[in-house]
């Protein structure tokens, strides 16, 4: 029987391994550390450590820095090489204190004067666990934020999405600014968040303007700001979204909707990086990359005189046009599978499998809407399903056309039969641009690795063949 207040779940208990070939220092290091809950394993030499490290892994290394054969800052320097999540902290004389100051050089989190108290031991062992926990906290951020806004969440192995990934990847890490051209829903805004966080700019901020949804005059306060006074309601100063993307990324949302006077305006920091705010008269000067977005062709509202010349150019650095759904359909099966499971997991829903009727109910449809019209119908299905099938896909009927040819579904084709072949297709086409690279092909075709080794052994794709075909 649990005692009340009990936890259902305990973190693992930390491991720690001290390294000195002092046998008394390592009896009291292990016992005062065991008796905090620690799980303690002793070592007399570096050599050994490693061994033991290899055998099973640990969380914390205290180890001596003077000891025969390798020594403790030999024994620093390859676990950061060879386990770099291992804390590290080393202990050393009174009168060694330079040993300590080079061990912190190298990669130690902390160091140790002998004799030491009990009490400044665990302080110590306690601050390098933590150091150990945060750093673990900011990479699993980090792939979040990856996972979020990085090609993981761009799917496609189409031919145009796999050169859509390629123009990112040249553009990312470069000032140029970026025009995105395509229809809505087919996630500029996706592909603009995978350019920031690619670039050098990704620590600063991402800021978005959706130039359609606000009238002129807010538009213009929205983008530059505007002084205490400035007009009626203007009780203090705003900071508009220029100032806010500083050293970072403005995304300007359908730019094709912003009127004459504003593009003068945005023209003026494009040229010179400087604007005013509404009823100011101070210059501000800001350090922004421009990627903008459109579902027009900006040429022709050039040509039409509805968008300035000079600013199209001045956007127009490096266009990227953003297939729709339509012209990429072979890709709806692997969106299908990614919605599906996204919803299921955010819905916290047992996991669905897509019938063959249903999947080709979602491959005949002409998707005006798009990527994000899929989205939507897989996350009122995923809603609607019971049990272990998606049940609740919802189409407008008139837009359904059955008989409708895939090129990669060949007359006489089941559709099982015809997926299974496209999907080995897709796979080998990955692998040839990752050059047998399986953990690239999995990004490119955003699935796990071990997902991608499973579909190579369940298709029997030879990697080797594909590589020197």
């Amino acid at each position: 029987m649990r005692n009340e207040g009990e936890k259902l779940s305990r973190e693992p208990t930390p491991r720690v391994l001290i390294v000195d070939d002092d046998r008394a220092v390592r009896t009291v290091l292990k016992v005062n550390l065991s008796k905090q809950g620690y799980d303690v394993t002793t070592c007399s030499s570096a050599k050994e450590a490693i061994a033991s490290i290899t055998r099973r892994p640990v969380d914390l290394v205290i180890t001596d820095v003077s000891m025969g054969g390798m020594s403790g800052l030999e024994l620093l320097a390859h676990l950061k090489n060879e386990e770099p999540d291992v804390r590290v902290v080393v202990m050393t004389g009174f009168g060694s204190i330079d040993d300590a100051v080079r061990a912190m050089k190298v990669g130690a989190d902390d160091y140790i004067i002998k004799p030491i108290t009990k009490e400044a031991l665990i302080l110590i062992v306690e601050r390098a666990l933590s150091n150990r926990a945060m750093l673990a906290e900011i990479r699993q951020l980090r792939q979040s934020v990856d996972e979020k806004y990085g090609f993981s969440s761009i799917i496609g192995a189409t031919p145009a999405m796999l050169d859509l990934f390629e123009q990112i990847d040249a553009v990312a890490d470069t000032a140029a600014r970026v025009l995105l051209q395509g229809a809505t829903g087919t996630g500029k805004e996706l592909l603009a968040n995978a350019i920031h966080y690619k670039s050098e700019r990704h620590s600063g901020p991402f800021i978005r303007v959706n130039c359609a949804a606000l009238p002129e005059n807010l538009l213009e306060t929205e983008l530059f700001g505007h002084e205490k006074g400035a007009f009626t309601g203007a009780i203090k100063q705003h900071r508009g979204k220029f100032e806010q993307a500083h050293k970072g990324t403005i995304f300007l949302d359908e730019i094709g909707e912003i009127s004459p006077h504003t593009q003068a305006k945005l023209l003026r920091v494009l040229e010179s990086g400087e604007f005013q705010r509404v009823g100011g008269t101070e210059n501000i000067t800001v350090d922004v990359r421009i990627v903008s977005a459109t579902n027009r062709n900006l040429r022709s509202e050039v040509d039409s005189g509805n968008f300035r010349e000079d600013l199209f150019y001045r956007l127009n650095v490096f266009c990227i046009n953003v297939p729709s759904l339509n012209d990429r359909m072979e890709d709806v099966p692997l969106l299908v599978t990614h919605f599906v499971d996204k919803y299921v997991k955010d819905n916290r829903r047992s996991p669905l499998t897509v019938p063959t009727p249903t999947m080709s109910r979602l491959i005949s449809y002409s998707w005006p809407g798009n990527v994000r019209e899929l989205q939507h119908v897989i996350e009122r299905a995923v809603i609607l399903s019971r049990g272990s099938v998606l049940t609740g896909v919802i189409l407008p009927e008139v837009e359904t056309n059955p008989n409708r040819k895939r090129e990669f579904m060949p007359q006489g084709m089941s559709l099982q039969a015809g997926l299974r072949e496209y999907e080995r297709k897709v796979i080998i086409e990955a692998l040839k641009r990752a050059k047998g690279v399986q953990a690239e092909a999995a990004r490119q075709l955003g699935i796990s690795r071990s997902n991608l080794n499973y579909r190579i052994n369940k298709l029997n794709i030879s990697v080797k063949s594909v590589v020197y075909e």
